[in-house]
């Protein structure tokens, strides 16, 4: 039994407004199935998506404080001239740059019009055969609890754990990293972004949701009311949704 990540929930007060933006960002299109606005590969909606980890935006009433999100994408980039190019890019569509205590370093640190950051990475080997998507990151207190909290949760191979980064990748090595980062602070507001988790086809979506109790996620309340989905947090109180397969 495992669960596989299939994309990464934003929070905006304008959906369909942050969805172009992470559309046009990750050269993807923007779908709207429903009352969310669907980030995924140009080609027409495929959901779940069998290689890309990608982006629902979801309307909510409140704008996004000024506290930093714990979790955050790293888009990849092949070249330095590439680097530039997409940050002027973005910059053109509305990103602003963001000041997170990164000092001097080679990625640029940019957020998108609601203020949710990412990062533009310079040119890493290892994100060549990532797509747009280089890694999906959470700040965290302790990597190396999180590697074994999420490793129990997903089927994805770990590749690094040290006291302060935890990486792992889909088994079939493709798609995005997630990396837990060991980051001062703690969790002090809800999280404008989080992952959603899908079970795989033939496994039990109430099963899972047991065992990720089990490992100690704890159930959450956010007012979502009766939805076919299940909000929980995990041991460091990051939120994460198990969705229902259609």
């Amino acid at each position: 039994m495992a669960l596989r990540p299939v994309q990464v929930n934003i929070k905006a007060l304008d959906h369909s407004t942050i969805g172009r933006f992470w559309a046009e960002a990750l050269g993807w299109s923007a779908y709207s199935p429903g009352v969310t606005t669907y980030v995924g590969p140009a080609g027409g909606l495929v959901w779940p998506d069998p290689v890309a980890v990608c982006v629902d935006v979801v309307p909510v009433p409140e704008p996004k404080t000024t506290t930093k999100n714990r979790v955050h994408l790293d888009l990849a980039t092949t070249s330095a001239a590439h680097q530039a190019e997409l940050v002027a890019f973005l910059e053109a569509l509305g990103a602003t740059p963001a000041h997170v205590g990164q000092g001097k370093v080679p990625w640029t640190v940019l957020a998108d019009p609601e203020g949710n950051e990412f990062c533009v990475l310079e040119p890493r080997e290892i994100y060549r055969d990532t797509g747009p998507i280089a890694r999906v990151v959470v700040d965290c207190a302790d990597p190396q609890a999180m590697a074994r909290f999420w490793g129990e949760a997903m089927d994805w191979t770990l590749h690094e754990v040290s006291d302060d980064h935890a990486v792992s990748r889909s088994a079939k090595g493709v798609g995005p990293y997630l990396e837990f980062l060991r980051t001062p602070g703690v969790k002090t507001v809800p999280d404008r972004v989080h992952l959603d988790l899908l079970p795989y086809p033939g496994d039990d979506k109430a099963a899972e949701v047991a065992r990720l109790r089990a490992l100690g996620a704890t159930d959450l309340d956010l007012g979502q009311g009766d939805v076919p989905w299940t909000c929980l947090a995990d041991p460091e109180g990051h939120e994460f949704c198990v969705l229902a397969l259609s």
